[in-house]
């Protein structure tokens, strides 16, 4: 699944073609895109194709229904779906290819379950209070700048969120980051165009597209990570950092260790429980591991040998020692 291309399993024995395989909608506006019937498939598409000043707001169900979705096209999650060659049925992927895929952080906001199970296993309170945007990194002055404009300094870095002992003293805290995947591919207005004109049955996705973890974990989280958690060692906090399942299966090994005193980061891993009633997030697991171990989670490789590598500096210089290949005679 690490390339652009569409995933399809070959039936080499038979010589039938195979299924296809596409990510599409796993939730829209927080409502199971498989629980949604055809007219409110229909429905949700058409909002999406009126003038952006004209659209209604739609309220985000991860945050209670009390405020409106701030994701342009609503969609909380992906998933895979499977075509099949045979009736062309479209169904979910079976197994863990098949489920949630989360492409909005505020779907990790349901029900208050993050932030009472980072209270209780780091702060030792249910109850923490949340605060967000809190600035961390400031720019250094600079002695070629105007005045002013020392003076005016902003804040360059922020910790999105905090989590506090609501009744310590002195403050007992957290900073958390919460982790959504993004996708590469195009852009979901194709899907919403395609479902205005399908059936009543379920819809395969008309245009290929993937979880990009390469983007979401080593180029946007490391750096965070690798920025924030070492003052925060020196202050003797913790990290918190949410991810689902997919999201931390996607990375490469880390060593844990047994208690949250000697961890840089605890990764709180959460799943969906799905129903008739929609998918409902649940806790999986908490993986404490150091800055360090993270690292090589997120980048998700080893280095080779010595050895190996130096054969590929070889095999690099032979091929340019060969000379760049001759040019087709044009005329």
């Amino acid at each position: 699944m690490g390339n652009h291309k569409e995933l399809v399993l070959s039936r080499a024995s038979t010589g039938i073609p195979g299924e296809r395989y596409r990510y599409g909608i796993g939730e829209w506006y927080g409502r199971s895109f498989l629980q949604l019937s055809p007219i409110e498939r229909r429905q949700m598409a058409e909002t999406h194709m009126l003038p952006a000043k004209e659209r209604p707001d739609l309220p985000c169900l991860p945050r209670g229904g009390s405020v409106p979705c701030n994701k342009e096209g609503g969609v909380c999650s992906l998933r895979l779906y499977r075509e099949s060659s045979d009736s062309g049925e479209v169904s979910v992927s079976p197994g863990v290819q098949g489920r949630l895929v989360v492409t909005c952080p505020q779907r990790f906001a349901e029900g208050g379950v993050i932030y009472q199970w980072i209270g209780n296993e780091i702060l030792g309170h249910p109850e923490p209070l949340i605060v967000g945007e809190v600035g961390f990194l400031e720019r250094e002055a600079s002695p070629l700048a105007e005045p002013e404009v020392n003076l005016a300094r902003e804040d360059v870095g922020r910790i999105d969120n905090v989590l506090v002992h609501p009744m310590r003293d002195p403050m007992l805290w957290c900073a958390l980051e919460i982790q959504a995947v993004y996708f590469s591919g195009p852009a979901m207005l194709h899907e919403f165009r395609a479902i205005l004109a399908h059936g009543d049955s379920l819809p395969f996705p008309v245009r290929m597209r993937r979880p990009d973890f390469r983007s979401s974990g080593p180029k946007r989280l490391m750096p965070q990570l690798q920025i924030k958690v070492p003052t925060l060692r020196r202050w003797g906090k913790k990290m918190a950092v949410v991810v689902d399942e997919s999201f931390f299966d996607a990375l490469g090994h880390m060593d844990s260790v047994k208690d949250v005193s000697n961890a840089d980061i605890a990764w709180f891993v959460v799943r969906f429980a799905e129903s008739a009633k929609g998918a409902k997030l649940e806790q999986a697991f908490v993986h404490l591991t150091t800055l360090e171990r993270a690292v090589e989670g997120l980048t998700a490789g080893r280095p080779v040998s010595l050895e190996t590598f130096e054969a590929r500096i070889r095999a690099k210089l032979g091929r340019a020692s060969a000379g760049p290949p001759s040019s087709p005679d044009c005329g």
